[in-house]
């Protein structure tokens, strides 16, 4: 399992998802590029000292991102265009969960390239969550029905 950023342009929610890969073990993809710089300190505040644990791996572009992809893998974009619903959809361990830009989302190229496209279902009348929120929503039933989720040490 891996969760991809698709050119990030708020930095607060960049250090979100990167530290929510890192405390749930899962490798992140940025791909490039972003609207800020890595060494901002937004991010660096909402991701903490968690940020050295991450295992990050950066694309230049949304192409060398899609030349560097197992092959073989899904790539399952989390969209509010989709019809599927997250819950209903049936995840596999080496899947990569893309989320794209808080402002504009994926362009068509990339909405086009997924292999499977999922939504959470809202109420009526509401367009989107946080993109950080909506990752750890799918991401923890991702790890969840994929028996993926970290086990604590027992004591």
């Amino acid at each position: 399992m891996r969760l991809a950023l698709y050119q990030p342009d708020i930095p607060q929610n960049a250090g979100a998802l990167m530290r929510l890969a890192a405390c749930l073990g899962v490798p992140l993809d940025l791909i490039e590029p972003a609207g800020f710089l890595l060494s901002d300190r937004r991010l660096k505040r909402a991701g903490m000292d968690y940020l050295e644990k991450l295992d990050l791996r950066r694309h230049a572009s949304w192409e060398r991102f899609c030349e560097a992809r197992v092959s073989g893998s899904r790539l399952v974009l989390l969209t509010t265009r989709a019809s599927l619903l997250y819950h209903r959809f049936v995840f596999e361990a080496e899947d990569t969960l893309l989320v794209g830009r808080e402002s504009e989302g994926v362009p068509e190229v990339v909405h086009a390239a997924a292999d499977a496209r999922i939504r959470i279902p809202m109420v009526a009348g509401l367009r989107s969550l946080n993109v950080a929120m909506a990752a750890a929503i799918v991401l923890g039933e991702a790890l969840r029905q994929t028996s993926l989720l970290p086990m604590e040490p027992e004591t």
